[in-house]
């Protein structure tokens, strides 16, 4: 029996002195009526080791928590950040979506008096676009590369994309 069971039987201790008491005494005619142990002394340098074990077990549940407390901080700010992000393309979306339906609306009012076609529109909507993204990179002082041709390809590619998806229905 190790010393902490020992610390935690203390009863179970006590009756069995008393059972050995009990049969040691009996010849002599002694009879012992109960055992009382109230006290275990290790020697100090048990003690010693006794804390020096509790003190580095409850350490590391201590570092058990504040990692799980961690890991729970970085999961939120995560959830957050995707949140926000999702959000902020939301709002994109929902601004391009106003830019377009302002578009069909003036394409609407000025039907008769200007000759407009599909692909003027989507030109003016893919530079304003680009603008956008222009603006955003100069905000954030990067480096963008500008070529005049840089619109055409942009042009090209979305035609490629509208003719693949008519394709496709």
């Amino acid at each position: 029996m190790n010393l902490d069971a020992a610390f935690a039987s203390k009863n179970d201790i006590a009756v069995s002195v008393h059972n050995q008491l009990m049969k040691c005494m009996s010849d002599y005619g002694y009879e012992i009526s109960s055992t009382l142990i109230t006290e275990f002394s290790p020697d100090d340098k048990v003690k010693w080791s006794m804390n020096e074990i509790y003190a580095c077990k409850r350490l590391k549940e201590a570092t058990v928590e504040k990692a799980e407390a961690e890991k729970i901080r970085l999961m939120k700010n995560a959830e957050g950040e995707a949140e926000g992000r999702y959000l902020s393309g939301l709002g994109t979306a929902r601004q391009r979506k106003a830019l377009a339906q302002s578009f069909q609306i003036s394409l609407d009012d000025f039907e008769d008096e200007l000759d407009i076609s599909f692909e003027d529109v989507r030109n003016v909507l893919l530079l304003s676009q680009y603008m956008d993204i222009l603006g955003s990179v100069g905000a954030n002082a990067f480096n963008l590369d500008y070529n005049p041709s840089t619109i055409s390809i942009l042009q090209k590619q979305l035609s490629y994309i509208s003719v693949k998806e008519k394709q496709e229905l």
